[in-house]
């Protein structure tokens, strides 16, 4: 079946149809292992998607140095030297092949002016083109970009592109992370306590009912995401792409770096949690932006003042919000982490929810916390992002053209917590991370990581729907700043 979505020209991102079918060898055959449904799924026409780390160190980059120490410790991963390969006697199964790699055609240094204008720009433009240009099959999918040029933030920047058939955010950023010196630490995970006071029968009474509503809430979770799937779609608003040709067009990623410990400030002020908090934020957020959307609508293009509410009523906005399911996330030594049966799990080991934005002005900026922490505590009590992942496999192994995609939504979130120590990776300091996609369904994608004592929202957009980015990022920033200042005015307890 050829790729019909083809707009401008561009071309269509189906490795799918297009990998190379080559006889494997027969002396090969115990090193090949086939890709799994969820590598599979990456590959097909709407979700052929690509991972993209941008990382910002403290000093220029030595490009012999940094080959050497990429060789000795990233390339150790199996994956970063197989092809993806269709074995014609196994009916085409796409399978595993190990490869030679050459590290010069992996790692890309292009010449650039150290005393030019705009170099935010450059490198922001560059990250961009990066979405127009194809990754050869013939080469394992992954390279590495370098621009030696001072930002306003970093002396030199390392764009990091991987193909996601590889593996997730998760797993590329713990292998980056396990290049580091030493191994960063991570803010723990807090468990509820469990009340050893209360007689067998409450505690009997409490598991039972926690269980029935687990089985509730997971049965109708499931006919949520099977209705958005195919046939209950998002309102049409400024943020929607008009259909899943979106998923073959460029991206220009942006991001906005807030401080962490504001964060926590109306996290702590709150007693909710820091993903509740960012969740709040991304509400207001885009609540302020499509306002101010629809008001230059409603005045022919000219700007209306964002306290008066232009909304219409009852907007439908969805997000498809990526869960972790491994069962001992973390970061692990890169010894661990290229083992065959490592602790660390590679791969693509996620699950996904659907996320309601309840998109409108409110008077008490702390209504966004509720809101936030009500919806997010209801998708703790679900087994919603297994069972996504379990159906994800069963499609694509048996119905991957009719089953085997994302739920319909508006946009992709994302948020993930990253050292709270300054960290060397592949020998170089480093200032800032930032991971992003491009290839998703979706015109607007939010990851959130965090990195010491700041946090950044970065934004992967398609221009033609949202020609404005930073006006979206300047919505969250000052969400934030009405949040925390509606806490330190008031106190900010919130009644739980």
């Amino acid at each position: 079946m050829e790729v019909e979505h083809m707009k401008g020209g561009l071309r269509s991102r189906n490795h799918n149809l297009g990998l190379k079918r080559i006889k494997v060898r027969e002396e090969n055959d115990e090193e090949e292992e086939p890709l799994s449904p969820m590598a599979r799924m990456f590959h097909q026409p709407e979700s052929n998607i690509y991972i993209v780390v941008i990382v910002g160190y403290k000093r220029l980059i030595d490009l012999d140095v940094y080959k050497i120490t990429l060789t000795e410790t990233f390339l150790k991963h199996p994956r970063f030297s197989c092809l993806q390969v269709a074995d014609e006697k196994s009916g085409g199964e796409v399978k595993w092949v190990k490869t030679n790699v050459d590290i010069n055609k992996h790692v890309k240094v292009p010449m650039v002016d150290p005393y030019m204008a705009s170099p935010d720009k450059f490198v922001e433009d560059y990250v961009a083109n990066l979405s127009k240009t194809p990754m050869s099959m013939s080469l394992p999918m992954w390279d590495f970009h370098i621009l030696n040029l001072k930002t306003s933030d970093a002396e030199s920047t390392v764009v990091v592109r991987v193909h996601h058939s590889l593996a997730d955010g998760t797993s590329l950023m713990a292998l980056l992370l396990s290049c580091s010196d030493a191994l960063p630490s991570f803010p723990a995970m807090k468990k509820k306590p469990i009340s050893r006071g209360a007689g067998w029968f409450p505690i009997w009474f409490w598991k039972s009912w926690s269980v029935l509503l687990l089985m509730w809430n997971t049965l109708v979770d499931i006919w949520m995401c099977v209705a958005t799937t195919y046939f209950l779609k998002d309102t049409q608003t400024p943020l929607k792409a008009p259909s899943s040709d979106v998923a073959f067009t460029p991206r220009r990623i942006v991001r906005r770096t807030f401080s962490l410990d504001d964060v926590k400030l109306v996290k702590n002020a709150t007693h909710t949690t820091v993903n509740d908090v960012v969740l709040a934020m991304t509400q207001a957020g885009l609540s302020r932006y499509l306002n101010r959307k629809y008001g230059q609508a409603k005045s022919d293009g000219e700007a209306r003042e964002s306290c008066e509410n232009n909304l219409p009523n009852n907007i439908r906005l969805t997000a498809t919000l990526f869960i972790n399911l491994r069962a001992s996330p973390g970061i692990y030594a890169l010894e661990e982490m290229v083992k065959k049966n490592s602790k660390a799990e590679w791969g693509n080991k996620i699950g996904y929810v659907l996320y309601p934005f309840k998109i409108e002005l409110k008077d008490n900026p702390l209504d966004y916390i509720r809101d936030a922490k009500a919806k997010i505590d209801r998708k703790k009590a679900t087994l919603e992002a297994k069972f996504r992942m379990f159906m994800a496999k069963v499609f694509v192994r048996f119905y991957p053209t009719k089953l085997a995609k994302f739920p319909s939504t508006t946009m992709w979130f994302s948020n993930v917590a990253g050292p709270q120590e300054p960290i060397s990776i592949l020998g170089n300091q480093v200032a800032f991370i930032a991971p992003s996609l491009y290839g998703q369904p979706v015109a607007l994608t939010i990851h959130v990581v965090s990195y010491v004592n700041k946090m950044s929202m970065v934004l992967s957009v398609d221009e033609n729907i949202i020609a404005d980015p930073y006006q979206l990022c300047d919505d969250l920033e000052e969400a934030l700043k009405l949040i925390k200042n509606c806490v330190i005015g008031e106190g900010g307890v919130i009644d739980n």
